[in-house]
């Protein structure tokens, strides 16, 4: 019987050990923004983007192998946006993870840095990678690109900001919503079928599938930022109501919320039906990203 626990715990540390090798040392000069890359990579999380990575090149029946350097691409992508978004400019928070974010622990400059930093060399590893055949050599770093952007996460996040305050609309909060969040992990899935040797189906089905559990994911996160603590979470709890952010909660309710997060995951479970290869890691981990509590 396929134990999520223990699959997340075993990739997670190979995530990790890809990280670590692959990061400049602390000690490599400037010794300020290398300590702040690695002090913001490594301050904990779930790994959720390049474990989802890992997962989709097997679910094709391919290597997880092939997978891991842009898997950890997407990570420290992910992790300069997460930089950026805790900047006083942005949401001004003080608490990711658990610990004092970026720009608390280093200062605001040098939280830029590190972000900047983390971005540009996420597609410095992604342009060692290059996709098989079919695809372009460098499908990875388009992939990512599209997915990063003013089409993708840089456009959720603008949308995000304009939005405080403003009347809730779901239209609107689906698109920050699926620009903010479901385009990187959509990314991550789509770039991890490619490395696997996915066929056209195969990246179609998972494509739906990636978009589902990232749209499902912040519906969730918006959810436990209303009712859960900041002791559970790790960052700020209540924040979004308190901002008058633009949410699922805020415009559906915590019923309909949650509702429409349960009906996305069903969509993106039968969409893996039409995979070859496991796919009962990717199965489990949709299920976990309606589950989790933090």
């Amino acid at each position: 019987m396929f134990n999520l626990e223990e699959y997340l715990h075993d990739t997670q540390q190979v995530v990790e050990r890809s990280l670590d090798f692959h990061l400049p040392p602390k000690t490599e000069r400037p010794v300020s923004l290398h300590e702040a890359m690695r002090y913001s990579v490594f301050a904990g999380g779930k790994r959720l983007r390049p474990i989802l990575c890992l997962a989709a090149a097997e679910a094709v029946g391919g290597s997880a192998d092939a997978a891991l350097l842009p898997a950890a691409a997407i990570e420290i992508l992910h992790t300069y946006t997460l930089i950026h978004d805790d900047l006083p400019a942005m949401d001004d928070d003080k608490l990711r993870r658990g610990k004092p974010t970026c720009h608390i622990a280093f200062g605001e400059a040098a939280a830029i840095l590190a972000g900047d930093a983390l971005l540009t060399m996420a597609f410095q590893w992604m342009a060692e990678c290059s996709a098989p055949k079919p695809y372009l050599p460098n499908q990875f770093s388009m992939e990512l690109a599209e997915a990063a952007g003013n089409r993708g996460v840089i456009a959720g996040q603008a949308a995000d900001l304009e939005a405080e305050g403003k009347d809730p609309s779901a239209g609107l909060v689906e698109f920050i919503h699926l620009h903010k969040t479901a385009a990187l992990i959509r990314a991550a899935v789509r770039i991890g079928a490619i490395a696997g040797g996915a066929k056209e189906q195969d990246l179609n089905a998972l494509t739906i599938y990636g978009c589902d559990i990232g749209l499902a994911f912040q519906i969730s996160d918006d959810i436990l930022n209303a009712t859960s603590s900041a002791e559970v979470l790790g960052k700020a709890s209540g924040s979004d109501a308190a901002r008058k952010k633009m949410t699922y909660v805020s415009v559906h309710g915590i019923e309909g919320a949650e509702q429409k997060a349960k009906d996305l995951i069903d969509r993106a479970v039968d969409e893996l039906g039409k995979l070859r290869g496991n796919i009962e890691p990717l199965e489990a981990i949709a299920r976990y990203v309606v589950e989790r509590k933090k």
